[in-house]
This record gives C-alpha cells, structure tokens and sequence, in this order.
C-alpha cells in the first residue's frame, strides 16, 4: 500500500436493503473491525446516512454496495444525488461468493459480507439503467405480465366449459370462429351464468389492457432514443415491434459487451461447463441473467426455421431502413436457416435446435445494437 492509501483509506459501505429497514456495515481501509448499524428506509434518512459517512471519511473515498433487489435502483440514486459525493454500485446477487457450509444468514451477516466482499473486489456490478430507460423496460415488462394473466385467464374459462361439456373441437382456440362459439353457448343455471360471464369479461379486460400496452410500447418505440435501433431490428424476421422495443429497452447500453459472446453469456445462452481432471462436460445453458431478452430472442428463433424468403409484413417493415440494417437481416435470416437444417439433418432435438438459433441471433442483435448506436 504506497502512503497516499495509508493517509486516505477508502471506506467501504455494504448494505441489506429491504422495504422497511437498510442494515449497513462499514470497514475502513484495511482495518478488520466492522462497524454496523440499521435505519429507516426513507428518503430522509437515506440522506443523513450519506452525510454521515461523507462526514466521517473526510476526503477519502467512500464507496456502497447493496444487492438488486425489490428496491430497485431508488437506493443507488438517492446516495449518488446527495451531493456527497459518494459512489453506489448494485451488485448481482446470483454472482455473490457463498460458503456451501454457511448456515446462518442474518441481515447484519449480509451487510458484513457485502462489505468485505466489496473491499476484495469479488462482486459484480449490475449496470443501471435511468429513469427513462428504467420506464420504458417496465412498461415491457407490464405487457408481459399481462400476458400471463390472459393465459391464465383463458385456462380458466376453457377448463370451466371442459367441466360442463362445452368442447371446442372445429379447429385453433381463441380465433374469432372460437370467439363467436363461445358468445353463443346457453348457460342455463343462473350461478353457472354469471360463473361464464365473470371469466369472460375478466379475458375482454385484459385484451384491453394488452392492446393499450402495446400501442404505448410502439409509441416508445420510436422515441429518438429508440427508433434507429427499434426499426434496424424490426428488419430480421420474426422481430417485430414489441420484440425490438424489448430488446432495446433491457438490453439498453450495448456498448458494455465488448463481444457479441459477451451478451450470449450475459442472456444465459450459453452451455454450462463441468472440466475436472482433464475431462470437459458441456450441459444446458446456464439460464443466468436477463430471462426477458431469452425468451424473446427464443420467440424468435422459431421463426427461422422456415425457408429464407420476404413476406408481405417484413416487406412493409423494411421500407425505409438502412441498407446495412436489410443486409444484416438478409445474412442474419440465411445463416440461421442453413444452420436449423443442418442440425436437424444430424438429428438434433428441435428445442436445442432453437435455443443454438437463439445464441446465435444474439450476435446478430448485437451487431445491429452497435452499429445502430454508431449511427446515432
């Protein structure tokens, strides 16, 4: 340690944070003693503890750590806007070192552990978005969780008809043709009817829902901070608006993957990896970090088993966009077709067929994100 970080230790502040209540832990440059404490979690107090810890470190550096968590990054912008000068970083909580043979977890214990580990460099920062791209993922978010609640909803009604014989057997459910059955069934028992009408009008409210979700999702979508990278992806197949607008809103800096196996890794995309004793296991794909952007470059993916060709709506979604953007999409849609069929010939499953399609639309993704980003 030369003198200048004898004289000027950093502090360095590690904190559990819950709705009610932030437990923190503070050590001082090297020293092993530890020092915590617990307050309210307010706006109010969050500002005094700042002031306190700029109060107490003096010139020094003081730096805090807390988990991702159900507060968000709130917690990281009320420090950092304090004018103290102090640095939050919000770490992955997936990402911590844990003991296999630890078995008492405590607040303080967490706030202790997060402070040390945070000295020793150990932890891995989770890169924040703003307000605005916080808002616009959110609102992805909502669509999708809506979503959910019209599966559900719709399983509902179709399981309380299956109970009462009421079988739909003439083609796909949920088309207008299924639509126009369900409306016409006689319910005779009153508590049945009002049962039917319930469920249905719980499923149009939610259609409603979705498409005002959506409509606003598009109009964020061409906001001047998303509309060259949202119309640059809705050029590959199988990405349209809702999807583009989702890549764009999670993914948001894509200048921090500095390889496109960065982001396959970041979006858990890539095979696990079991090597021991000069022997190498390769398993699933390791699931980790962002399940919103997997699932819809999943989504994706499926569309690119189908023979290379421009329909009528990628046409229409094309016109307008960069040359390089329809290039990209062209090779994107050629080399991940050629790859589907040439793993389906060696007789790979189809859903690991799709998830290495997936993988490899993430480059395509990226490369587009950060030519798209060039542009601006």
């Amino acid at each position: 340690m030369d003198k200048a970080s004898a004289s000027c230790p950093i502090t360095w502040v590690g904190m559990d944070a819950h709705k009610e209540t932030i437990e923190v832990a503070r050590l001082v440059g090297m020293s092993s003693q530890v020092e915590t404490w617990r307050l309210e979690y307010t706006p109010q107090a969050v500002r005094r503890l700042a002031r306190k810890l700029r109060r107490d470190a003096g010139e020094s550096e003081v730096r805090c750590c807390y988990e991702a968590g159900p507060v968000g990054f709130t917690l990281k912008r009320l420090i950092e806007a304090s004018d103290q000068g102090l640095v939050c970083e919000v770490v992955a909580p997936s990402l911590i070192p844990v003991k296999p043979g630890e078995r008492v977890k405590t607040d303080r214990r967490d706030a202790r552990k997060l402070a040390s580990l945070f000295r020793a460099c150990t932890l891995t920062e989770v890169h924040p978005p703003t307000p605005d791209q916080e808002a616009v993922r959110d609102l992805c978010r909502c669509r999708e969780d809506a979503k959910q609640d019209l599966l559900r909803a719709r399983h509902r009604l179709s399981k309380f008809l299956l109970r009462r014989g009421l079988i739909w057997r003439d083609g796909r459910a949920w088309t207008r043709r299924h639509w126009s059955w369900i409306r016409s069934l006689e319910i005779g028992h009153p508590a049945d009817r009002q049962t039917f009408d319930s469920y249905l009008l719980f499923i149009e409210q939610i259609i409603a829902r979705v498409g005002d979700l959506e409509r606003a999702i598009a109009a964020a979508g061409q906001h001047e901070s998303y509309r060259g990278a949202v119309n640059a992806l809705r050029c590959f197949r199988g990405i349209d608006t809702i999807t583009a607008v989702t890549l764009a809103a999670e993914l948001h800096d894509i200048s921090r993957f500095q390889k496109p196996r960065e982001l396959m890794a970041y979006l858990g995309l890539t095979p696990s990896v079991h090597a021991s004793g000069g022997q190498t296991h390769r398993g699933k794909i390791t699931k980790a970090g962002n399940a919103h952007v997997r699932r819809v470059l999943v989504e994706a993916a499926w569309n690119q088993r189908h023979t290379p060709g421009i329909g009528v709506a990628l046409r229409r979604r094309r016109d307008g966009q960069p040359r390089w953007a329809i290039a990209q999409a062209d090779r994107a849609m050629r080399r991940l077709y050629g790859r589907y069929a040439r793993m389906l010939h060696r007789g790979k499953p189809q859903g690991t067929i799709v998830v290495a399609i997936a993988r490899e639309l993430a480059g395509f993704v990226w490369a587009t994100l950060q030519t798209s980003a060039a542009a601006v």
